[in-house]
């Protein structure tokens, strides 16, 4: 991989690859060595409290993307980006994703923007951090229902 990638052209293939790797069925079932590519070995990503998948809320390395990718892929079948901007250059980016996932326990569809501040280092995201514009839509959709009261 060229290490002239600025952090929109890395960021552009991670989120092909993560779609894909959602849609082959995450965890167990698709390959995540796409997805590693474009991630630094000392990644960080730092997910929102209260998220059907954030854990412990900070995913380090590569063992940790692919765990929470696990945990991603479990609340989603699907995921498509609807639109995308970015601002930025070098080594930091924001980018605005309206995206649409489909919740695998509900089937859901739900719609939403997550932006994220993110630093690329050697052609690979180094740190994300995402910011959810509906947490509750998202927690909500991957809800699964409960049984009614006997």
């Amino acid at each position: 991989m060229s290490n002239e990638l600025d952090a929109w052209s890395v960021m552009r293939k991670f989120y092909e690859a993560e779609a894909a790797y959602v849609a082959a069925g995450g965890y167990g079932k698709a390959s995540y060595e796409e997805v590693a590519e474009y991630l630094d070995p000392e990644v960080v990503l730092y997910q929102a409290p209260g998220m059907p998948f954030s854990g412990t809320g900070e995913w380090r390395g590569h063992d940790g993307m692919e765990q929470f990718m696990a945990a991603f892929s479990d609340c989603w079948e699907s995921m498509e980006f609807l639109g995308q901007e970015h601002w930025g250059d070098g080594d930091t980016v924001v980018v605005s994703n309206r995206v649409r996932f489909r919740a695998k326990a509900t089937g859901r569809d739900v719609e939403t923007r997550i932006l994220q501040m993110i630093k690329v280092r050697g052609g690979r995201m180094l740190e994300c951090r995402p910011f959810y514009w509906d947490p509750s839509a998202i927690a909500e959709a991957c809800a699964v229902p409960s049984a009614p009261d006997a």
